[in-house]
């Protein structure tokens, strides 16, 4: 009866959502790239090469699990170098970093939508040996079909917002159906564990590992090397303190604009980096900039920028290089937490000892915060006017800064080695 009814109602869900995704193709190039993918149509190549060999097939949604899915892919691989993997991601982004970071033996694609008459086809073509999904992936014909041929399908990383625990806690029968069918639910904290338990995860499936995100967090030195390599250019001077902006969302450019341009008038050597979530965005964060008629530069048309002395702002509007000016900023403000819900990861400037400032909506990463609130490592801000005080009292005070990045790194290291204990959970 439920699988009936979610069967019936997605079509309609997902047909109300086409003018939602026809206007991202339009928007992102990549998107419309390979969009037929998504309803199972692979080109003669792509199934050729599928078909060579059985593969782990790993789903990863968007940004921040690729870059899990990709780090289990090389820690697998390293205990076990002849497994093949299909990897599966849903955004144009996540796509493009895939496509840079994978292992020529794998074969990349677009996840396709979970309709039983597509996800047969899919399953059909690609034959895995096993399906990883990556932290709350729970699609119910995927995993319903694929347990029916026999598939093992496992959950790395896996997390449960509030928001998500409300939504499935009111399709509890369905939900408690798909979840019985994956093993093992490898989740990042314990109140990830309670609630997934809570909406029908069997309590012997689940396991607290801790989160993968510490693992992915990697030092770069030719990343860090490039990205001061651009604020040389830019003449940005050795002495400047950069406050960085970074995966922000809408509405936090605009508030960090208008901070910094009253912090300067008094700390001139403030320079201030912004960093959109969505490289789209651009436009709106270009014409933000005009309106407060401030001079900026962007990095991806580097070349425009000629001014004998350096910018107000440096704009990164390019895909894959915010973790490389991590290590030049001195304050960090993590985006998607001060007006939007969930939160993007802290984990990458904490990793580069930064001072690290996140605004009241972090759901996104329960686990991570817990760990870094629990010693000092992060400063949580509750609206914008404390966001601002915070920042000025880090400009005036270079040994809590230093603290406070000691402090984030510490964190950071002591939680590394969930992958592989990921790993020998799966082998046994």
């Amino acid at each position: 009866m439920f699988w009936l009814f979610y069967n019936l109602l997605f079509p309609i869900v997902f047909i109300c959502m086409l003018p939602k995704f026809i206007s991202r193709m339009l928007k992102r190039g990549g998107y419309r790239q390979h969009f037929e993918q998504r309803i199972g149509h692979f080109g003669h190549h792509t199934k050729a090469r599928l078909r060579e060999h059985r593969r782990i097939w790993v789903h990863a949604v968007s940004v921040g699990e690729i870059y899990v899915a990709l780090r289990f892919i090389k820690a697998y691989r390293q205990k076990h170098p002849d497994t093949f993997f299909a990897l599966s991601t849903t955004t144009s982004t996540a796509h493009a970093i895939g496509g840079k970071e994978l292992d020529e033996r794998d074969v990349l694609f677009y996840f396709p939508v979970d309709l039983p008459v597509i996800v047969r086809k899919v399953l059909r073509i690609i034959n895995p040996v096993q399906i990883v999904l990556v932290e709350s992936e729970f699609w119910p014909n995927l995993i319903r079909l694929a347990d029916k041929q026999g598939i093992p399908i496992s959950l790395i990383n896996g997390r449960m917002s509030l928001s998500s625990y409300r939504g499935y806690r009111k399709l509890r029968a369905l939900i408690a159906d798909v979840l019985r069918r994956i093993h093992p639910i490898c989740v990042q904290g314990e109140l990830d564990a309670e609630r997934i338990i809570d909406i029908g995860a069997p309590a012997d499936q689940v396991h607290i590992m801790g989160t993968v995100k510490f693992d992915v967090a990697e030092p770069n030195p030719e990343g860090a090397f490039a990205a001061k390599a651009v604020l040389r250019e830019l003449q940005v001077q050795e002495n400047a303190l950069i406050l960085l902006g970074g995966s922000t969302w809408p509405g936090e450019e605009a508030v960090l604009l208008d901070l910094y341009l009253r912090l300067r008038e008094h700390y001139p050597a403030l320079f201030l980096v912004l960093v959109p979530r969505h490289m789209e965005r651009s436009a709106e964060v270009i014409e933000l900039l005009h309106s407060k008629n401030v001079s900026f530069a962007r990095r991806s048309a580097m070349n425009e920028f000629n001014a004998v002395s350096a910018p107000d702002v440096l704009l990164i509007d390019s895909t894959g290089e915010l973790r490389n000016f991590y290590s030049q900023a001195d304050i960090v403000f993590v985006g998607k937490s001060l007006f939007d819900h969930g939160g993007q990861n802290p984990i990458e400037p904490a990793m580069e000892g930064k001072a690290v400032i996140v605004g009241p909506n972090m759901e996104n990463f329960p686990a991570v915060m817990t760990e870094l609130l629990k010693h000092e490592a992060i400063l949580q801000v509750t609206s914008e006017i404390e966001l601002e005080t915070t920042i000025e009292r880090l400009i005036q005070n270079d040994a809590e800064r230093a603290e406070l990045g000691r402090k984030a790194a510490q964190v950071v290291e002591k939680n590394r080695g969930v992958i592989e204990r990921t790993i020998a959970l799966f082998e046994k």
